[in-house]
């Protein structure tokens, strides 16, 4: 029905790129292009030069074009050959093939990796599809002009030699990205049919290039969203993972709402968005993650996640002590209803799972400052993402600035200050309870007032003596005569 809907508003829906996008090379000089060398990493490189010198053709392509034509040190290098994947892993020591919709060469150089793909042909009529039109394996390789053909956008369509610093561009890309436009290659509703993540990914790009998305490439979006429901959970969780990191991971939600694209994904969003405590606290964890990608920092999927899904956890939390269970058991029970059903719909993997769940179970834990339960805190390996979350729900203004505060002063200072620190948690207690209203009509128990050092007594000084301890005697031992 959907496939009888979309070619009734787009056309036939021919799913060949070929057949509406007629490649027309433009080669563009170092002089023309202005791609800084420098940005080009030397493993990439060193791949290029490895297979030209082994008689194959080899270009950077794709993202690291774009980033390069746009002045920007990309972060990840693609290389497209006219080698096979077998070719290409008799060059290199440490080279694996990957993939089964499309066999690739990941290159290793230590913890660099480089992605290998030889050229991909046309597209054929027998490849696997399912019952939509989506492309389930295709390793039909081909020229230079079809791969480009093949890519998805006009900016990414591109192929940089860094041998003789030149740029090969098929399909106008170069003129887009000065027009600051993104464009799909061919047909758009046949594109996304052949692979619905492609509308995920005109999101991400479009929010982290702030690129205006082409009329013609947005109109079948809104039809054709329902098409993700049938892409792998896993590939979809994938995709979401470079939107979220992206460096415009607020940008992009937003514009997945806009788009009608997040049901299925994060449908959540919708109903966290829409109190204020909740998009106040969704958007700071967006902002905090975009600030540590544009500063190089590390990012953790288990931290973000837990801080997008916290208000769902919280509402079943409440419910579940509302029930009657204590707040220990309750929070468990609420964190494995929402990562039970977000697993299903978001494909979590188990490590991300746990991280999340320690992140939430530390939560009461920090309420705890007496006796041994904050020194054993401060051992939890997820302590530093404990803290920072719970720092993100006082911002929130979901609980009070003091309790992180007294836990920020407590992870770094000495072991007299964190006695000290104990000693004023238990005085602020104290203090607290007795404004607080006693609960059931219960009479209030008298404070426990804190003895300072200065009124201890040294040993001995000016302590009433100790009483005499009376002696009793002991009892005559029966006599064995019972005369007696």
């Amino acid at each position: 029905m959907i496939k009888r809907l979309i070619s009734k508003i787009f056309g036939s829906g021919d799913t060949s790129p070929s057949k509406s996008a007629t490649p027309r090379l433009k080669t563009l000089t170092a002089r023309e292009h202005g791609i800084n060398p420098d940005l080009v990493s030397g493993n990439a490189v060193r791949v290029t030069s490895t297979l030209q010198d082994a008689g194959f053709k080899a270009f950077l392509v794709g993202g690291a074009v774009r980033d390069l034509l746009l002045g920007v040190k990309p972060k990840d290098f693609d290389i497209a050959t006219n080698a096979t994947p077998e070719q290409v892993k008799r060059l290199f020591r440490r080279a694996f093939i990957i993939g089964k919709r499309f066999q690739i060469v990941h290159v290793m150089f230590g913890s660099d990796l480089i992605e290998v793909t030889t050229f991909r042909g046309a597209a054929t009529d027998g490849a696997p599809k399912d019952e939509f039109g989506r492309v389930l394996r295709d390793n039909t390789f081909g020229e230079q002009p079809e791969d480009a053909t093949r890519r998805d956008f006009t900016i990414n369509a591109m192929y940089y030699d860094p041998a003789t610093q030149t740029v090969l561009d098929y399909h106008g890309g170069i003129a887009d990205i000065r027009k600051k436009t993104l464009r799909i290659i061919g047909q758009p509703e046949a594109r996304y049919r052949e692979d619905p993540v492609r509308m995920l990914r005109v999101v991400r790009f479009a929010a982290k290039l702030g690129f205006e998305i082409a009329p013609a490439t947005r109109a079948p979006i809104a039809v054709m969203a329902s098409l993700i429901d049938n892409v792998p959970a896993a590939r979809v969780f994938d995709e979401m993972l470079k939107l979220l990191f992206s460096g415009q991971s607020l940008a992009c939600l937003k514009q997945l709402r806009l788009e009608g694209l997040h049901h299925g994904l994060l449908p959540l969003l919708d109903v966290v968005l829409e109190q204020p405590l909740g998009a106040k606290f969704v958007t700071l964890a967006l902002t905090n993650t975009d600030d540590r990608v544009k500063q190089g920092k590390t990012v953790s999927p288990g931290f973000l996640f837990a801080s997008l899904l916290w208000h769902q956890v919280l509402e079943k939390w409440q419910a579940y002590q509302a029930s009657g269970e204590f707040p220990i058991p309750a929070l468990h029970l609420a964190a494995d209803d929402v990562l039970q059903t977000q697993t299903d719909s978001l494909a979590l993997q188990r490590r991300i799972a746990s991280d999340m769940r320690d992140i939430w179970a530390m939560q009461p834990r920090f309420d705890r400052r007496v006796g041994k339960s904050p020194y054993k805190l401060i051992e939890h390996p997820r302590f530093r993402a404990g803290l920072d979350f719970l720092v993100l729900r006082a911002a929130s203004g979901e609980i009070d600035q003091e309790l992180p505060d007294w836990w920020t002063d407590f992870f770094v200072a000495d072991y007299e200050g964190r006695e000290t620190l104990m000693v004023s948690a238990v005085a602020n207690a104290q203090r607290t309870s007795k404004k607080a209203p006693p609960k059931n009509g219960q009479k209030r128990l008298p404070a426990v007032k804190p003895v300072a050092d200065s009124d201890v007594p040294e040993t001995g000084a000016g302590l009433p003596p100790a009483p005499k301890k009376r002696r009793r005697r002991p009892k005559k031992p029966a006599s064995p005569n019972p005369s007696e």
